[in-house]
């Protein structure tokens, strides 16, 4: 198979919105360890069975169920391009693990800084009854209080975007990251790109590098 791009970032940094935009550029399909292993439970396969019981049981899926997952995916006619791994690998020994069964050519690292990831983050809140995405900065509704789309006047917030809650999975993200990052930048593969501007420059820049 060709050779993949890592993508990585931390919560809230417009890695999904990157993906996609990867995906449509490079045609190498995205691959999201949490979707794979959701698939895989629900299909019934042995690794899907095995990580279905440390799923249940809150502890994390090891190292070696995540690979074989990958392992499988691989073989799959479209992945014969590459594939663009979101969100993963998270560890040095996984990307180890990596490294011998799919060749990685690029890796993007996204960067925003804590207080604004704080700041988009906790700033969302969506509309109950038609689900549109709002932010108290950077995109509150027309009139206050009220939906632009279907005028409904009941918002929700999620409970996991509070201001403790974001900042432990920072906190976790930078145990786990900055290890992973000198890593890949000791093998000449590190891209970093500033989160902090636009989807579009944000994009263009990923672009830019793709096209070298």
């Amino acid at each position: 198979m060709d050779s993949s791009i890592v993508l990585f970032g931390p919560p809230g940094a417009g890695k999904g919105t990157q993906a996609g935009r990867i995906v449509q550029a490079t045609g190498k399909p995205q691959v999201s360890t949490g979707d794979m292993l959701r698939a895989a439970v629900e299909e019934g396969t042995e690794l899907g069975r095995i990580a279905k019981g440390y799923m249940e049981s809150g502890g994390l899926v090891p190292d070696e169920v995540i690979i074989g997952l990958i392992k499988e995916r691989i073989k799959q006619p479209d992945a014969s391009g590459g594939l663009l791994f979101d969100g993963f690998p998270r560890t040095i020994p996984q990307a180890e693990a990596l490294e011998e069964i799919a060749p990685v050519s690029m890796v993007i690292a996204i960067h925003v800084e804590d207080e604004s990831i704080v700041e988009r983050i906790c700033g969302r809140f969506t509309c109950a009854s038609c689900g549109e995405v709002y932010h108290d900065v950077f995109r509150p509704c027309k009139i206050d209080s009220i939906c632009d789309s279907c005028g409904g006047i009941e918002f929700k917030r999620r409970a996991d975007d509070s201001e403790q809650t974001v900042r432990a999975r920072l906190s976790a993200y930078h145990e786990q990251t900055s290890p992973l990052e000198s890593w890949y930048e000791s093998k000449g593969l590190l891209q970093r790109i500033d989160g902090n501007h636009s989807i579009d420059q944000v994009g263009n820049s990923i672009s830019n590098l793709i096209n070298e």
